[in-house]
């Protein structure tokens, strides 16, 4: 429910009555994943969604329902092959939906937190006994909480930690544990959807190309810097999407900048004097993308003068040169997109194929590792 936590946050203020759908569980080939979710009040307004339209009725209906009775359930959807226009999943998937009404507890808590861009992590019981369905507590980064699971003392304290590692890493997804808050027992299965900041983009090379790319970027959901040297170029009237200017040799600045597992630097100067000092530092560091532009002549000569200064095969390996994906592309524009596909495609695991005659899977469960590459944490 955090994926739409401003507008239910203005719900709260406004004291409105709703109820929340959230996807809880999906298999096969399910439009969305787990923390995805659709709100309906008392008025009958709705917004988000669990489905892509499949059965966003049924449980446009299962809200209202919740609303009336002030009842926790839970919900399967699957396709149905005897009659394709029932409510159930067209694409093939099945997706669990926890259907909750929202009257207090640590739920404004969690949207105000969301919607603050605090990091926080609501814990939701989607699975086990009927009484402790849908309790849940808002869990610090610091392993603090509010509110309580119920039954077992232990299970609280175990949850938390649980959450809290899901977290430090930024993840939404299920754990298992048991009621009395350990690995045995009756199982209990809780929901963790983690709200943390925008993960970070820093586009090094104040460039025509930068500036696409960073819209790219904000499309994407990243927090962007754009970084160079040059003040005649690093200008807000130049790059007016961007959320940071930085006015720094690159590789200074990123070795004072904050990064994390989820930070994506996209290297765009294509001059050796920053670009080496630059993926020198970049390749050490533990983010999730570094790629740098530049024609396959560029690429071997900067591969030739890392490995001079020092860069080890294992690092090199790392880097994604020539940037971004092989979509033919040749505008600023184009290029932007190739970069965010190949982005998109390190972060959840995609092969960059096409899809058309293809095997594969169209949605992933999470990113891989490459033979010859280090996996990022998406």
């Amino acid at each position: 429910m955090l994926d739409i936590a401003e507008e239910l946050h203005r719900w709260v203020e406004q004291g409105r009555e709703f109820a929340v759908a959230t996807v809880v569980a999906v298999g096969g080939s399910a439009p969305r994943q787990p923390g995805a979710a659709l709100a309906v009040d008392s008025d009958g307004t709705a917004i988000g969604s669990v489905s892509g339209g499949c059965v966003e009725g049924a449980v446009y209906d299962l809200c209202q329902q919740a609303i009336e009775d002030g009842k926790t359930v839970v919900e399967r959807f699957g396709y149905s092959d005897e009659d394709a226009f029932a409510v159930g999943l067209t694409c093939g998937g099945i997706i669990d939906i926890l259907v909750t009404p929202v009257r207090g507890g640590v739920f404004p808590a969690a949207l105000a937190a969301a919607t603050s861009g605090e990091a926080a992590a609501l814990t939701r019981i989607v699975s086990g006994p009927e009484d402790l369905m849908g309790r849940a507590i808002l869990v610090r980064p610091d392993g603090s909480y509010d509110g309580r699971l119920g039954g077992h003392p232990e299970l609280d304290r175990t949850a938390a930690g649980e959450a809290r590692a899901m977290l430090d890493a930024g993840r939404t997804g299920t754990v298992e544990i048991g009621e009395d808050g350990s690995r045995c027992g009756q199982p209990l299965t809780l929901l963790v959807e983690s709200s943390v900041p925008a993960p970070r983009m820093i586009v090094f090379g104040a460039i025509d190309f930068a500036a696409a790319l960073v819209r790219v970027g904000k499309f994407l959901g990243y927090h962007v810097t754009v970084c160079d040297a040059r003040p005649v170029f690093a200008t807000p009237a130049r790059f007016p999407e961007a959320d940071e200017i930085v006015v720094e040799w690159p590789h200074r600045y990123l070795e004072s900048t904050e990064v994390d597992g989820r930070t994506v630097l996209c290297v765009l100067t294509h001059d050796a004097k920053f670009d080496v000092p630059l993926l020198q530092a970049a390749l050490r560091l533990p983010v999730a993308y570094v790629g740098a532009m530049g024609s396959r002549r560029t690429h071997e000569d900067r591969n030739k003068r890392l490995r001079e200064v020092g860069v080890t095969e294992l690092e090199l390996a790392r880097l994604r040169s020539p940037i971004g994906l092989d979509l033919g592309a040749r505008t600023p524009e184009e290029t932007a997109l190739s970069i965010g596909a190949e982005i998109v495609a390190n972060r959840r695991g995609g092969t960059g194929l096409s899809l058309t005659g293809a095997h594969t899977p169209i949605h992933h469960d999470g990113p891989r590792a490459p033979a010859g590459r280090i996996g990022s944490v998406a």
